[in-house]
């Protein structure tokens, strides 16, 4: 039977709970089917509270006893948890429930992961645990005991510090307030790498890594990025950590990328563990980015964390902020910037320019779950960044400053935010806070005027409507410009022009000769920017803007001005953009990375979403066929200094995940892609064959793959590394992600056949649908073979796991874009997915509002 219809929850209908917990008592006796949870938590009557209704949310929990003050009660059974009468005073209430954490394949709640317990309670698990007041706003601190049988389960853990533990027992007191969705625990056969850091104030914290015996020589990198991040959060937002200790578990089987949870911090474990030889730069990077993320959250989710789920960015979007700062700052800022712009439009831009655009901060939801998007995340950082460049870096410390000294300890939301900024800066944000109500990218128009002495840019904003919200109001846009000579020489260093209005003008005076503008400096505003410019002066900015992001921009417009002309007119590639690339790539005075960067093209996806706003059907196979030849281009203009570029880019000695040797591997790897377009993968055998880490030899690789000869190698690989899950990954995701479109779907569903693909585990279920829906050609093949395979999946996937599930829907959610045929065949699978009979409220909201569009 389907599950219910899901209720819709709304922001303005917010109530606070009416009690205040001053105290929980956890005593967890660990069973794999078995489990048994008892609770006793004090309860207070909140008197600044008028709603006395006294509900604690519990699913799929056995309810064993429950009592008040010591004497038995039965209490009322409702959707989505229970009811009780309770006194007017303080009182202490007492439950025993039983669950079953080995029939927990939805990774939410206590479940089994390989032997290992673990949980996850964010957003809404801690109600699979016991019964409780499992919302945001509701905070206390916990005492935890944990028993299992002591030969299975040596290693228990849980929130806060350690405070005893012996055979077949350990617990755990956090002595800092967190609301349900913050709690953990993790029990089994474990190994810890250790280590110690000493806070700025003195005190030694111990640090613990956790993992399944034999992983425990992937663990250094990781302890070292989490030491790097502590040392970074003292210096630079000066907040230090506050625990005697710290632990972080990998976990094989995790919906999400790792959490947070208050001093025991759980991590899918493609996200910690590293080994150059099983890793590759970009998971390093991942990796030490990820760490960084989790432990900021300290302070920015847990010290002070959201009144409700509708403020989920308050936490994310700042933490999301605070990790990217941390990588500019550990490696390459410009790079940095480029891939998060680049991730960006790929994932955040077709969400808010379709059926599933929401606001940063919503105003309703149905599951929370399906709210854990690129738009809380990605944009909801973006709007922090234009805040700092609006107020200005001095400003943006000392609003922070005030902002935890205001509200540590509290659950909070986006007004306090602001009213931070507000109260340091002297300055009315009302316009500002749009950016948190109001959904869609909106497009920046810019217009140009010289009079032989003053240079003008005519700004223009406007917005599209999005579902729900078909009136825009202007925004408040900081649009970084600077302006250049024709010598390529700043006569207007960088400045951000505040666009808010619907149209303004901006006049710079002085100007003998028309200078040359260069607009929306590092990104300065997630927005769409439209500019008449032609290639000439593209190709001048290519070569000249002192702006590092704008001078990758310009090459990015110039290829993709090329590849439109390809698809749509049959036109040969830009030899502009071609030379000036190459000239580019000569200079060795820039970054090998930021260099490798700039060999890249717009992806397919992103081709396809400009064909649609140009009023146009995107054909992918017309995509496909013009990116491939684009990349020919590439390999035949760059043919005589390919090699040297190879040659000049190779690393000699220890293997190093650090900026510097990892850029030149990227540009190395980059010329290798090319390489192989010309000598057939000569180059990429003799890489493959002499590879002493994963980085060149996924590389190699790869390119045996697209050359078409990597039979042999596909084999070698799987023979070398079979008995590694996380490298296993990677040879599934790499035979979908570069198979020829016709052949993706057969590919992946051969794939689904191999005796190590698992249905239940995220990341190799990921590993072969989630590719082919990346692999933009294969899986809107003409066919639709990539459309019902993902369909048939998804169905199956859906009882088990709803979340990874729902998450994976949004796959379709550009349908529309597409011809007549496409749109029927996807339709077709939504509507297949949406009348299962035992569809899950996460899948059902998902479907429903993609096939409302």
């Amino acid at each position: 039977m389907k599950d219910a219809a899901p209720q819709t929850i709304y922001l303005k209908d917010y109530t606070p709970f009416g009690y205040i917990v001053e105290h929980v008592d956890l005593t967890f006796k660990l069973h794999p089917t078995a489990t048994r949870v008892l609770s006793k938590i004090r309860f207070t009557p909140d008197t600044s509270t008028s709603d006395k209704m006294f509900f604690l949310h519990g699913e799929q929990l056995k309810l064993i006893s429950a009592k008040i003050d010591g004497q038995e009660i039965s209490p009322s059974y409702v959707e989505g948890g229970l009811q009780a009468d309770v006194p007017d005073t303080a009182f202490t209430w007492e439950a025993e429930v039983e669950i079953n954490p080995e029939a927990n394949t939805a990774l939410e709640g206590l479940y089994m992961s390989n032997g290992m317990y673990c949980t996850q309670c964010e957003a809404e698990g801690f109600r699979k645990i016991t019964f409780y007041p499992d919302r945001p706003d509701v905070m206390s601190v916990f005492d935890v005991r944990i028993e299992a049988d002591a030969d299975n389960t040596p290693v228990m853990l849980s929130n806060g510090n350690g405070v005893s533990k012996g055979e077949g027992f350990a617990t755990w007191s956090d002595p800092w307030p967190k609301p349900a969705y913050l709690f953990a625990l993790v029990a089994g056969n474990l190994i810890a790498h250790t280590d110690q850091f000493t806070t700025k104030s003195g005190t030694e914290v111990d640090l613990a890594i956790w993992v399944r015996p034999g992983d425990e020589g992937k663990c250094a990198f990781g302890m070292e990025a989490l030491k790097k991040s502590m040392t970074w959060d003292e210096e630079v937002y000066g907040r230090e950590y506050d625990l005697d200790e710290f632990n972080i578990v990998a976990v094989d089987d995790f919906n999400m990328g790792a959490m947070e949870n208050k001093g025991l911090n759980i991590f899918n474990s493609s996200c910690v563990l590293a080994s150059p030889e099983t890793a590759t730069d970009g998971n390093f990077e991942r990796i030490e980015a990820i760490i960084a993320h989790e432990y900021f959250h300290n302070w920015t989710g847990n010290r002070i964390t959201c009144r409700d789920w509708f403020q989920l960015c308050l936490k994310e979007g700042l933490t999301v902020f605070r990790d990217a700062q941390f990588t500019a700052d550990m490696r390459s800022e410009p790079v940095k910037r480029i891939d998060d712009v680049i991730a960006l439009r790929a994932r955040q831009f077709p969400e808010d320019q379709g059926p599933l655009s929401h606001a940063v901060r919503p105003e309703s939801f149905q599951e929370i779950n399906n709210f854990y998007t690129a738009t809380i995340y990605e944009k909801g950082a973006e709007v922090i960044g234009m805040l700092k460049t609006l107020v200005g870096d001095a400003a943006y410390a000392k609003a922070l400053d005030l902002y935890f000294e205001r509200h540590d300890g509290q659950a909070c939301t986006i007004e306090d935010w602001i009213k931070a900024f507000e109260d340091t800066t002297g300055r009315d944000l009302t316009q500002f806070k749009l950016w948190y109500s109001q959904s869609g990218t909106p497009e920046v128009t810019v217009r140009e005027e010289y009079n032989g002495e003053t240079f003008t840019l005519h700004l223009s904003q406007k917005s599209a409507p999005t579902p729900g919200q078909d009136e825009k109001h202007p925004q408040v846009i900081p649009v970084a410009i600077g302006l250049l000579n024709t010598d390529g020489e700043e006569v207007q260093p960088t400045m951000a022009l505040e666009l808010n209005k619907a149209e303004q003008s901006f006049s710079f005076e002085g100007h003998t000769t028309r200078p040359i503008a260069s607009v929306l400096r590092g990104f300065s505003a997630p927005v769409i920017l439209k500019q008449d410019i032609d290639n000439t002066r593209r190709a001048f900015l290519l070569a000249h803007d002192t702006d590092p992001f704008n001078r990758w921009e310009a090459g990015r417009d110039l290829a993709r001005d090329s590849l439109l002309g390809a698809i749509l007119e049959g036109a040969p590639h830009n030899a502009a953009y071609l030379d000036g690339l190459k000239a580019l790539l000569c200079d060795e005075t820039l970054d090998p990375a930021y260099r490798a960067l700039m060999l890249g093209q717009p992806s397919q996806s992103e081709l396809a979403g400009v064909i649609h706003k140009m009023g146009q059907i995107p054909d992918p196979a017309a995509i496909h066929t013009a990116s491939e030849a684009l990349r020919d281009a590439k390999a035949r203009a760059f043919a005589d200094m390919l090699p040297d570029l190879y040659a000049k880019n190779q690393v000699e000695g220890p293997f190093s995940p650090e900026a510097g040797p990892a850029g030149k591997r990227s540009l190395a790897n980059a010329a290798l892609a090319l390489v192989t377009r010309l000598d057939g993968g000569a180059t990429a055998s003799q890489q493959y064959a002499h590879a002493d880490n994963m980085t060149l030899q996924l590389a190699a690789l790869s390119a045996l793959i697209d050359a078409g000869k990597g039979a042999s190698a596909l084999q070698a690989f799987y023979d070398q590394w079979q008995s590694d899950r996380l490298v296993m990954d990677k040879w599934f995701s790499l035979q979908v992600m570069h198979a020829k479109p016709a052949d993706s779907a057969t590919v992946a569903r051969t794939l689904t056949q191999h005796a190590d693909f698992e249905m239940k585990n995220p990341n190799r279920f990921r590993s072969v649908m989630g590719i082919l829906a990346m692999n933009h050609a294969g899986f809107h093949h003409q066919s639709g073979a990539a459309y019902a395979l993902l369909a048939d999946w998804l169905i199956k996937l859906d009882p088990v796991n709803p979340q990874t599930t729902a998450r994976m829907c949004s796959a379709f959610q550009t349908w529309k874009r597409y011809d007549a045929h496409r749109q029927s065949l996807i339709k077709e699978q939504l509507e297949r997915i949406a009348t299962q009979s035992n569809l899950s409220r996460d899948t059902s909201e998902m479907v429903g509002r993609i096939l409302d569009a």
